[in-house]
């Protein structure tokens, strides 16, 4: 199996250098500062990468202040007691995106939060207390938990909330195959996902990186780079 040490190598020559590829690399948050969000954050977060999966994100971030007025700054325990008809009367709503998939996902993903919330003594505990080694063991309890929130959607979900997590994008997945991984090209498999964490694992602790970067520097190091990577 190759060693990070010559993706590290890959991806610092495709992003101009180490200190380049350095500046690239998002913040992870510390468990500190992911305990202070509350769970109003991430039931936004939540409806924010719903919104944007099959569609143009630039238009979703646009209207996002739109989005956060028409739900109530999703304050859990107002959109807890809305009435089924308040949440058909979305459907007409031009402030956000008229799906019902999609506003039906927030509706069920406030009583996710909810419960959650209730049992953990907040979301963001609950987020935090998890093992930061078994990253599909979370995403797959998101996906069968809450709603719409299963493959790269609970990914980025995570990642965006400064979660420290990967994402197995396409450039990502074909740094893997390279690597030596034995996965298919769309890691879905509950036996490619463990194959997947075991690298990242892998990874972690030869180099004691945060998978958030080492995630980022395996994108950047093989398949159709730009210097601004929407999917990454």
């Amino acid at each position: 199996m190759k060693k990070f040490s010559e993706i590290m190598a890959q991806a610092q020559e495709r992003k101009g250098g180490k200190a380049a590829l350095k500046k690239l690399l998002p913040k992870v948050l510390s468990n500190k500062e992911l305990l202070a969000i509350t769970d109003d954050r991430f039931l936004s977060m939540m409806a924010k990468v719903v919104n944007q999966a099959g569609f143009r994100w630039s238009v979703v971030e646009k209207k996002w202040p739109q989005f956060e007025e028409a739900f109530l700054g999703f304050n859990i325990s107002v959109l807890s007691r809305l009435p089924p008809e308040k949440w058909e009367e979305y459907m007409v709503d031009t402030r956000i995106v008229r799906n019902w998939q999609k506003i039906k996902a927030v509706m069920d993903n406030v009583a996710f939060v909810y419960n959650v919330s209730g049992q953990h003594g907040s979301f963001a505990s609950f987020i935090v207390n998890w093992p930061d080694d078994d990253q599909i063991g979370l995403t797959d309890y998101l996906k069968k938990n809450g709603s719409r929130l299963g493959g790269q959607t609970g990914q980025r979900f995570l990642r965006n909330m400064g979660k420290d997590s990967f994402i197995l994008t396409g450039d990502v997945v074909l740094a893997l195959q390279n690597a030596g991984l034995d996965i298919a090209d769309n890691v879905t498999s509950k036996r490619d996902l463990k194959k997947a964490q075991g690298l990242f694992n892998q990874w972690r602790e030869e180099t004691g990186l945060p998978y958030t970067h080492l995630s980022k520097i395996a994108s950047f190091s093989t398949g159709i780079n730009y210097d601004i990577l929407p999917e990454e």
